[in-house]
């Protein structure tokens, strides 16, 4: 798919990306100006929406959000909803109360997320959508993310040539989608279904179930693994997964049923899944550097705090079904075997030493 040392093969891919973000960002004088950062009032609030759905959100994006507002001199607050839509609704309503200028929000559904949004803009504050956009209402002021539909072709893009090779004529697939109130997870199978569908109505590919999975919840996709290959007597060539969570649970079922590996695709570069790819579980998964995203975010914040307009602030829009929100769009990148080194071990994102653990460790580079 991509040739990390093709591109200035001098830096790692995440110091190569971060260093072009700060040249476009510094060509905006509004959000390079130590000075005014320090006369910068109110406070910006980051509210995370659970520990649950995917481990990211406590053991990578705290952490980046944190450095990313270090020496800034802004004062900030991190939350975290624990999969509670109406506790985020408090936490929102609090960091208001408290003095919040600027909200940083990823949701836990459209709906509860544009009340927030409602009742920001009754307070005369900001919402940055991170991550996930709102949907439902009039939507935020500016949206950080990934290309989202992206992250699902490089799944189906990177399965494709294996599943070809496959003896199987068709070959039977699965897709087991994330939660129904996560627009990203419906922007995620777009991605992966733009690939797979040529396949499907060629009748090269057969596909078998095509499933969403209510909160990204571990046991509900299990079950529904579980049971298609009961129905099927484990006759299932591929799954096509939206991320790492999710792919753990087909792998138990495939290990449960006694059933070799299979293609299988994954999300968030989480150590299971790494440790997954090298045992051979796991074909890929998709890496969103999120210090990038932190950065982008908090940049973006203190902007608005300065009084930047949104649209300032990048050249691209979203339409989020009322109205075009301001996009500052990311570029996920396809972890295989063969490109771990490169690219979230030579970023910082992961560690050799957190990889390589217990039965993993026969799996790692000797050279590490």
């Amino acid at each position: 798919m991509f040739e990390e040392t093709a591109v200035l093969p001098k830096l790692s891919w995440l110091a190569a990306f971060t260093f072009i973000f700060v040249l476009v960002s510094c060509a905006n004088p509004r959000v390079e100006t130590d000075a005014s950062l320090n006369e910068t009032e109110g406070m910006i609030a980051v509210l995370l929406p659970d520990s649950i759905s995917s481990a990211r959100w406590e053991n990578d994006d705290r952490r980046y959000f944190e450095q990313a507002f270090a020496g800034t001199g802004v004062s900030y607050n991190i939350v975290n909803a624990n999969g509670d839509a109406r506790l985020q609704q408090t936490q929102a309503e609090q960091a208001i109360t408290n003095g919040a200028k600027v909200l940083l929000l990823t949701n836990l559904d459209s709906g509860s997320a544009s009340a927030i949004i409602a009742q920001a803009r009754e307070a005369g504050v900001i919402v940055i959508d991170y991550d996930r956009l709102t949907i439902e209402g009039p939507g935020a002021d500016l949206y950080v993310s990934f290309d989202n539909i992206a992250v699902g072709r490089l799944m189906t893009e990177t399965l494709e040539p294996i599943i070809n090779s496959l003896a199987a004529d068709p070959k039977r697939i699965i897709q087991l989608n994330g939660s129904p109130t996560d627009n990203n997870a419906t922007l995620f199978r777009e991605g992966y279904y733009s690939v797979a569908r040529p396949y499907y109505e060629s009748g090269q590919w057969l596909l078998v179930s095509d499933q969403a999975v209510p909160d990204w919840d571990y046991q509900q996709a299990l079950v529904v693994v579980e049971q298609i290959l009961t129905a099927t007597n484990g006759d299932i060539d591929a799954a096509i997964v939206g991320n790492d969570r999710l792919a753990n649970s087909v792998i138990a079922a495939l290990k449960t049923q006694g059933l070799a590996p299979i293609p299988l695709s994954g999300q968030d570069a989480t150590v299971g899944s790494i440790q997954n790819i090298l045992a051979g579980w796991q074909t890929m998964t998709v890496y969103k550097p999120i210090e990038l995203q932190a950065e982008a975010a908090v940049h973006a914040a203190i902007a608005l705090l300065q009084g930047a307009d949104p649209a300032s602030l990048t050249n691209e829009t979203i339409f989020n079904g009322q109205n075009s929100i301001p996009f500052i769009k990311l570029t996920p990148l396809a972890i295989t075997a063969e490109n771990i080194s490169q690219t979230i071990i030579a970023d910082g994102f992961r560690t050799w030493d957190e990889i390589c653990v217990g039965e993993y460790a026969q799996y790692c580079p000797p050279n590490r």
